[in-house]
């Protein structure tokens, strides 16, 4: 289970977005059924965003890149100024590779309606065995309206081999983007496979 809150501004409008939740249940040893719950946003246009659910399969690895495919769908249950009313699909392709013992990048190649293509390419850095930091590009690239191309940046700290906290931001880099965002998450697994 991973929540969260994120704080960002635009043109000098701040939105806060909570609770970023979403619930993960692994099916199989790489296959697993995902949640998102309705976040709730107080800013310009307030009130709930749609709900969604998918399926994540992990592909690889494959010539060492661990690969993943998710495929979701989110349903029209938001508020009025913010659900799409639709019924709309969404398609990702996550990645990773090793590069080091505490080196990894990654990224992910995304489509989703309304039409909305996404690019992100991040390196990770293990500073010690619970503690690790990244750095991130990410691109979004909508049907209408400019490109919102964004720094982002942050750690996470594992608290217990079961429960994490991460704190995130970042900065918009085009002027479709944020001006700037600041985030919290905490995750928890509430079961572990016996081995």
């Amino acid at each position: 289970m991973e929540n969260g809150f994120l704080d960002s501004s635009t043109d000098g409008k701040q939105t806060l977005d909570f609770t970023e939740s979403q619930f993960r249940f692994g099916l199989f040893d790489k296959t697993e059924l995902r949640f998102s719950a309705p976040d709730y946003f107080d800013g310009p246009s307030s009130g709930f965003s749609d709900i969604s659910a998918g399926i994540k399969q992990q592909l690889g690895p494959i010539a060492g890149f661990d690969l993943s495919v998710v495929v979701a769908l989110s349903f029209p249950t938001g508020a009025k100024h913010i659900s799409s009313h639709a019924y709309d699909p969404s398609l990702q392709l996550p990645w990773s590779r090793k590069l080091s013992a505490n080196w990894t990048a990654g990224g992910m190649f995304a489509v989703s309606r309304p039409t909305m293509g996404q690019t992100d390419f991040y390196l990770d850095r293990q500073l010690t065995a619970p503690w690790d930091a990244f750095i991130e590009y990410g691109g979004g690239f909508p049907e209408r309206g400019g490109p919102q191309h964004i720094l982002h940046f942050g750690t996470s700290y594992k608290l217990t081999p079961h429960q994490q906290v991460d704190l995130h931001g970042g900065v918009g880099l085009s002027a479709a983007a944020p001006n700037h965002f600041i985030g919290f998450g905490y995750s928890v697994l509430l079961h572990a496979p016996a081995k």
